[in-house]
């Protein structure tokens, strides 16, 4: 006879019978973290912007409903979370794009609205899940590590990295008995990086190959992997979750 647990009425460890909504699941690692979680038994709601390519990452998962909308106006997608029907169990959200952009190139008004977009998307996020999400249930949000070594180009990005860390810590607390957590990536092998890099992508690969500690690159089913243990264990809030196989550790 298998345990279930009394909260949520599942066996421990899986996702049966929980909905998990995904921002920016259309491709990379937010279509990884669908497969995984449909493999858990969970259900799946996808968000993208491209319409075509989330009807295919639909159709291979499928899911329970799409919406294809700008994730990045925190307005509209707190409104789209409110009113999803009943209650849902978790959120991810990957959707963003890094910016690698020198000082004089930069557009200042469009940084701020840049770095103040997505501590708002975490905010509309958060303050949606109080009355979304079951309690128990998590806000993820994917971040980064890139930034947390200084360089050129690097400053908006360096801004961002170090910010989301605290954000999620304090709205852990503020929504608290839904958790949040956050995943900061490193270089992880999706489209997004290689329409990034164009030719550069294998030398790239290469580079990480060597120089990790993991002998490895990584890719989007080892975030996924990480973001379905962080919905199923329940004792996490409020943290920040390292994934880079040892890259900010490496010389460039």
């Amino acid at each position: 006879m298998t345990a279930t647990d009394a909260r949520t009425g599942t066996a421990p460890g899986t996702l049966s019978g929980q909905t998990v909504v995904l921002v920016g699941g259309s491709a990379g690692m937010g279509l990884e973290t669908a497969r995984q979680v449909r493999a858990a038994g969970g259900d799946v709601i996808l968000v993208g912007r491209n319409t075509e390519r989330l009807e295919r990452a639909a159709q291979e998962v499928q899911a329970r409903s799409t919406a294809s909308f700008d994730a990045e106006d925190p307005a509209r997608l707190e409104r789209f979370l409110a009113e999803l029907p009943g209650t849902i169990d978790h959120v991810l959200v990957t959707a963003g794009r890094p910016a690698y952009t020198p000082l004089d190139e930069v557009d200042v008004a469009a940084a701020g609205r840049e770095f103040g977009g997505r501590i708002a998307m975490m905010m509309a996020v958060a303050r949606a899940s109080r009355e979304k999400l079951r309690p128990g249930g998590t806000v993820l949000f994917v971040g980064g590590t890139g930034g947390r070594r200084p360089a050129r180009g690097m400053t908006i990005m360096g801004g961002v990295t170090a910010a989301m860390p605290a954000v999620t810590a304090s709205l852990a607390l503020e929504i608290a008995p839904v958790r949040m957590n956050l995943i900061a990536a490193g270089f992880v092998d999706t489209p997004l990086s290689a329409s990034l890099l164009g030719d550069q992508l294998e030398a790239r690969r290469d580079q990480l190959r060597r120089t990790l500690p993991i002998g490895r690159v990584v890719g989007p089913a080892d975030v996924a992997a990480l973001a379905v243990h962080l919905m199923v264990n329940d004792a996490i809030t409020g943290a920040t979750y390292d994934i880079d196989g040892g890259q900010q550790f490496v010389p460039e």
